[in-house]
């Protein structure tokens, strides 16, 4: 849902979270340019020769940071009184065991198997949650959803300017 200013021009995005067509909740007020830079980084990190790259082999392990919260949007009213929803996403390491097979005699029993997965979480508005575990590309993929559809909402994209929160074009519309 696109964030106007006094004069109706869009310059920001809020997001509108539905569950089987429904509304869910609203949170993450002006967190476009925020979800645009999450993207990219997200695509640094899962590149090949990127700084994680030695330490976990697999692209789909490869998050931004190390584990801990990627992002946390809330419902803010101007009250600031909480109630409208939650969208947070958090990276978590997860070991598990692999059993050895075929099992000889005097071979290992099996071994531990360490991944890293993206624990994406909405909170309605009644107080339901979701959760859905993603790994890096399954994350860069939703977000980048997030962004273009942002982007198509506010005719234009966003910014990548370190602390630049304006969208492209929204400073040159003419206004009376």
């Amino acid at each position: 849902m696109p964030c106007r200013d006094r004069l109706g021009v869009p310059y920001e995005v809020t997001l509108d979270l539905y569950r089987d067509g429904l509304p869910y909740g609203t949170v993450g007020e002006r967190c476009g340019w925020f979800l645009a830079r999450l993207a990219r980084v997200i695509v640094d990190a899962r590149a090949d020769g990127g700084p994680q790259a030695g330490e976990w082999p697999d692209p789909e392990d490869r998050f931004p940071g190390g584990e801990g919260e990627l992002f946390a949007f809330r419902y803010r009213s101007r009250g600031d009184v909480a109630g409208g929803g939650e969208l947070r996403c958090q990276v978590r390491t997860l070991p598990s065991w692999v059993p050895a097979r075929p099992r000889r005699r005097g071979a290992p029993l099996g071994e531990w198997r360490v991944v890293r997965r993206a624990f994406l979480e909405a909170w309605g508005t009644s107080g339901v949650g979701l959760r859905a575990e993603l790994t890096s590309g399954r994350l860069a993929a939703f977000v980048d959803g997030l962004v273009g559809d942002a982007e198509e909402r506010l005719g234009s994209g966003f910014e990548m300017e370190p602390n630049s929160n304006l969208v492209n074009g929204a400073v040159r519309f003419s206004r009376p």
